[in-house]
């Protein structure tokens, strides 16, 4: 199967061939007239930050809102994916590629440069006092904090949720199934798919530019290699070959092991300047920085500077938030890949919480000890070193630690793994965009992105279109913050009537059962919960009991005018489905479903097969997912009442939501 996936072509070729083009058309007005195009994407920006700021900060705070009250409504309870699914990865991998693809290259960048920036040119107030250090960490744990990863987690979520929940493909356009339905498969489905591509690629080459810069900072530090732009091509190319490579392996190979790799080495370098820089002052500021920004999270969310007008809003906070709308697109989908199995809350906790809490960790120790070198120990030269060059500000602090050399090529080596990560899981997600969202693709459509991405970031960089493809990303922001508000509204939608239908599945309606067990007495009820069949005991009864009750209660619909399907699965499986037209149709299912034999179970020891140590249960399935009940050893009357009881339940539903 997989032999036959990586020959065939999966593109959608309206999505593939016209985000193509559009990425070479803009590409070459950004190089062939930079001038213009710098003008013309800056005024529009300027534009945004003059007359939409107020719609940047309402959008960024009810995505927030919206994130946390998910998490501690009834809805978190609903798994992004079918009822029995479990997750894919590990907790520690996960978190590891939430970190490295969500955000770990800015650390690098703004660890050090951010804090001592605010710290230098406040907002309001004097610079260089203790009052400026305070709400140096204050705005820097408000840009990088809560409002950042819900985001990308609202992103995630609503992908996450429609296409493992809804069975819909994993591309943007599914966001919009609530609002538009099938239409997502015509010709707005591809102009939503192809603006996701558009965004992704030219966030990342632009990302690949700049962070060039830094790789090349670092090296001419330590090596004196030059600042020059042939370098910085050299740099992209040997990043995109190493993207290109791992692209190749997969996600579970080569973006799992970078992942992790780059965690390790970030926690490395984290306790690196913990201990040997001012470690008490760091633990305490961690716990004054939290209760400080959590205590001022509202004020500073919707803080227009309206009584106090200043250019710092739109060189700032507005930045940041056009630049995460821009890029959660990208970061959405990659999260919402890895995420299936999980519940909502389990899934906003992880990706809202645990790396926020490492990154204003990750901030606090490498920008509270830079404040505290330049305030308590007069070292003013750091502080202008990161208002001059922001790619230089890490190094230059790493210059007043120990083994400074080691460290410094531990961080370029991050900055470098970090550029990997993004360049590939940005190429695996362009291409599930282009593929109508199957991720088992050619190679040679993931290999097409990944030196595509290459070729436009050096492009840009060769021409110095950097600034005017960087602007234009960030305001795409504001017509996409239009299409995700849309999306959320559909997503509470879809959740209120999910939560209905669980409701009422799980409401006392099962009145039969209980009555219909009482034939045969409790004898063979105690026979049915000691036995621990085997798979063809579990298959002889799906054909002697399962499939006739099925043909019974099949007849007497299709008496009633239901078109009714029984079908029966190579694997023993056997489901009813009822026709519905327009409305939900109604599936139940029973399967087989293996577990390891408790200790206390007689074994034949004769029998050392696989199957042998296992025991099946016939389990029931409904199109939400696995019920966790076993039906093995009932009579057909009773598979018939708990069948119909299932279908009531459903009725019921139909009749709550209609």
């Amino acid at each position: 199967m997989e032999a036959s996936s990586s020959s065939r072509s999966t593109l959608n070729p309206p999505v593939f061939f016209g985000s193509t083009i559009l990425i070479v058309a803009l590409v070459l007005y950004s190089v062939l007239l930079k001038k213009q195009a710098q003008g013309v994407f800056g005024a529009l920006q300027g534009w945004i930050i003059g007359n939409a700021s107020w719609f940047y900060v309402l959008t960024v705070a009810l995505i927030l809102i919206s994130t946390v009250f998910l998490a501690v409504s009834r809805y978190g309870d609903i798994k992004l994916g079918p009822d029995h699914s479990q997750p894919e990865y590990r907790n520690s991998t996960w978190f590891a590629m939430l970190f490295s693809a969500g955000m770990g290259i800015g650390l690098m960048f703004f660890g050090v440069a951010e804090p001592l920036q605010h710290f230098s040119s406040p907002p309001v107030g004097a610079a260089g006092t203790v009052d400026a250090a305070r709400e140096a960490m204050k705005l820097t744990f408000f840009h990088w904090g809560l409002h950042a990863w819900a985001i990308y987690a609202i992103v995630a979520l609503i992908l996450a949720y429609f296409c493992y929940r809804h069975d819909l493909p994993l591309t943007l356009r599914s966001a919009l199934y609530p609002l538009i339905g099938e239409r997502i498969y015509g010709p707005i489905g591809h102009a939503v798919d192809i603006f996701a591509i558009l965004g992704t690629v030219f966030g990342v080459a632009t990302s690949l530019g700049y962070g060039v810069l830094q790789i090349n900072s670092g090296l001419h530090h330590l090596f004196d290699v030059p600042v020059s732009v042939p370098v910085q091509i050299g740099l992209i190319a040997v990043t995109c070959t190493l993207a290109t490579l791992s692209v190749a392996s997969g996600l579970n190979k080569g973006i799992r092991i970078l992942s992790e790799l780059n965690l390790g080495l970030a926690v490395i370098l984290l306790l690196f300047v913990l201990v040997l820089g001012p470690t008490v002052f760091l633990l305490q500021t961690y716990v004054q920085n939290t209760g400080a920004y959590l205590s001022e999270i509202v004020s500073k969310t919707f803080n227009l500077y309206a009584y106090e007008p200043t250019d710092w809003i739109g060189g700032w906070t507005l930045l940041y938030w056009g630049w995460w709308l821009s890029w959660s697109p990208f970061v959405g989908l990659f999260i919402a890949r890895i995420s299936r199995g999980r519940t909502i809350r389990e899934f906003v906790c992880g990706v809202l919480l645990v790396p926020a809490a490492f990154t204003l960790l990750w901030m606090t120790v490498f920008g509270d000890s830079a404040i505290h070198l330049v305030l308590h120990q007069g070292v003013q030269s750091l502080a202008d070193t990161a208002n001059a060059d922001s790619s230089l500000a890490l190094f230059a602090f790493l210059e007043h630690f120990p083994f400074s050399t080691l460290s410094s090529l531990i961080a370029v080596a991050m900055v470098v793994v970090f550029f990997v990560t993004s360049a590939d899981s940005g190429a695996l997600v362009v291409d599930m965009l282009a593929s109508g969202g199957r991720d088992h693709t050619p190679l040679w459509q993931r290999l097409f992105w990944s030196i595509l991405i290459g070729v436009v970031a050096m492009a840009l960089l060769l021409a110095d279109g950097l600034k005017a493809l960087q602007t234009a990303t960030i305001a795409s922001a504001l017509p996409f913050s239009i299409v995700l508000l849309a999306a959320i509204w559909g997503l509470f939608k879809a959740l209120r009537l999910d939560a209905t239908k669980r409701g009422i599945r799980y409401q006392a309606l099962n009145i039969s059962r209980p009555a219909q067990r009482q034939h045969g007495g409790w004898q063979r009820r105690l026979r049915n919960m000691a036995m621990f069949p085997r798979r063809s005991h579990v298959g002889r009864f799906i054909s002697e009991t399962v499939q006739p009750a099925f043909e019974d209660v099949a007849e007497e619909l299709r008496k009633q005018g239901y078109t009714v399907q029984v079908s029966r699965g190579d694997d023993e499986r056997i489901q009813l489905t009822v026709a519905h037209g327009e409305e939900t149709d109604f599936s139940y299912q029973i399967r087989p479903r293996a577990f390891a034999q408790p200790s206390f179970a007689f074994r034949d020891t004769g029998d050392d097969n696989q199957d042998a140590r296992k025991y099946f249960r016939a389990e029931v399935y409904l199109r939400e997912g696995g019920q966790d009940y076993d039906v093995m050893g009932w009579s057909r009357d009773e598979v018939i009442g708990d069948l119909l009881d299932q279908y009531e339940k459903h009725m019921h539903y139909l009749h709550v939501v209609r």
